[in-house]
């Protein structure tokens, strides 16, 4: 399991860092709200301080919640009911008020990563292709046909048609997208994504892949 340990404290997060790793664990650090949004891509589990230098905790957990679904547990020192309503309201899998002992923290890691695995299982998409419109999508194969016919995609192409097509009639976020194909969930990308799927609908005509404004993309059926 790959732990991303978000917190601008060296000593507390060389302690973090130690004991998750005697648990198994290989645990990417980052001192800054940005450096976690550009690192969080491959990570199963996020430990999200909330006083960072640059930007505020609950912005960082915002940003990752439009971008990705990966589990995340607060641990901070602000211990207010309003504080951790505002976490878990946010999007926060767990809350923890500083300072933590060593097994109640890996308890609730457990507990969160059982709840993840099990709703994995519960929602694994259908094996095959995706039909949207004309086109068919394989991710297994990596092949699109539009009537039939095949069609050459750059890499790009297909990572943003494939990640859309895994949520078929749900809207994406652009964060989502971009940290899927970039590693990112920076903003910075916003441009490149509204070129490459201005190249999917210039190259796959009548693939109906709609535009949320001021959210994302959503490929129908």
């Amino acid at each position: 399991m790959q732990v991303l340990l978000v917190e601008d404290d060296e000593g507390v997060a060389a302690a973090l860092a130690e004991l998750l790793g005697h648990s198994g664990a290989t645990v990417v650090c980052a001192g800054r709200g940005t450096d976690a949004l550009n690192r969080v891509k491959g990570a199963d589990l996020v430990l999200l301080d909330l006083g960072l230098p640059d930007m505020d905790g609950l912005d960082v957990l915002r940003t990752l919640r439009r971008a990705s679904a990966v589990p995340v547990i607060i641990m901070t020192a602000r211990d207010s009911d309003g504080a951790v309503v505002l976490g878990l309201r946010a999007g926060a899998d767990d809350y923890l008020v500083k300072p933590v002992r060593k097994a109640v923290l890996l308890a609730r890691i457990d507990a969160v990563m059982r709840r993840v695995r099990r709703a994995a299982g519960e929602t694994a998409p259908p094996p095959g292709p995706v039909m949207a419109g004309p086109v068919a999508i394989d991710r297994e194969r990596r092949e699109v046909t539009l009537d039939g016919r095949p069609q050459a995609l750059t890499r790009t192409e297909f990572q943003i048609l494939t990640t859309l097509a895994a949520r078929q009639g749900e809207a994406v976020s652009r964060e989502e997208l971009m940290l899927e194909v970039w590693g990112t969930a920076v903003v910075g990308r916003s441009r490149s994504l509204d070129f490459f799927i201005g190249q999917l609908r210039s190259k796959l005509i009548g693939l109906p892949l709609q535009t949320v404004r001021g959210f994302g993309f959503r490929l129908d059926h």
